[in-house]
């Protein structure tokens, strides 16, 4: 049969094409491959027209995240989807944007307002500061409230369990302060799978 070298070799090709095709967000490592335009190497729009107003909802949101949470020296790409279609391909669904770790997010057409950029920021700040995989582990009450919160996202109030997340993150918050948040936020852990806390 083959060796377990060679099952390696196969499985080490295979996995980057599955993600590719099963995890449609993870393309925003390759925007171009799905009909995006990059207008700069971290701004990404599927209608040109739209070019200017991604651009500058990108450049407050990084601003405005840099200024009260924390600087961000390489911010990541953002895909600005204007139309349903892009969406799609990147696997939006439901969402209105999703921030893939480290590597970057998806704007979908519902989402281009200064906060829900801002929002996926603060999820990238969030996997620098506290690591990507390690916010698995995180109560939604922390990722969640912090992201609407800090993003001041004018919404009043949020649907459920957002705005309960919103008001948890804010008293935590007041408690633990900005200079000790990221410390405290590092010792949390998530108690149950799907309960928020």
């Amino acid at each position: 049969m083959f060796s377990l070298r060679w099952r390696l070799l196969g499985l080490a090709l295979l996995l980057p094409v599955a993600a590719w095709f099963l995890v449609k967000p993870v393309r925003v490592l390759a925007p171009t491959l799905v009909g995006v335009t990059c207008v700069r190497s971290n701004v990404c729009v599927d209608d040109l027209a739209r070019s200017g107003d991604a651009q500058a909802l990108y450049d407050e949101a990084v601003a405005f995240v840099s200024a009260r949470l924390a600087p961000m020296d390489r911010p990541p790409r953002i895909v600005f989807c204007w139309t349903q279609r892009c969406a799609e391909a990147f696997g939006l669904g439901d969402r209105a944007a999703v921030m893939m770790g480290t590597w970057g997010a998806v704007i979908g057409p519902r989402a281009w307002t200064y906060w829900i950029v801002r929002h996926e920021l603060i999820h990238y700040v969030q996997a620098r500061h506290l690591n990507a995989l390690a916010m698995l582990l995180k109560p939604r009450w922390l990722v969640e409230g912090m992201a609407y919160a800090l993003s001041e996202d004018p919404r009043q109030p949020l649907a459920e369990p957002w705005e309960s997340d919103r008001r948890r993150f804010l008293a935590w918050y007041a408690h633990v302060g900005p200079e000790r948040m990221w410390e405290e936020a590092r010792r949390l852990r998530r108690l149950a799978p799907n309960r928020g806390s």
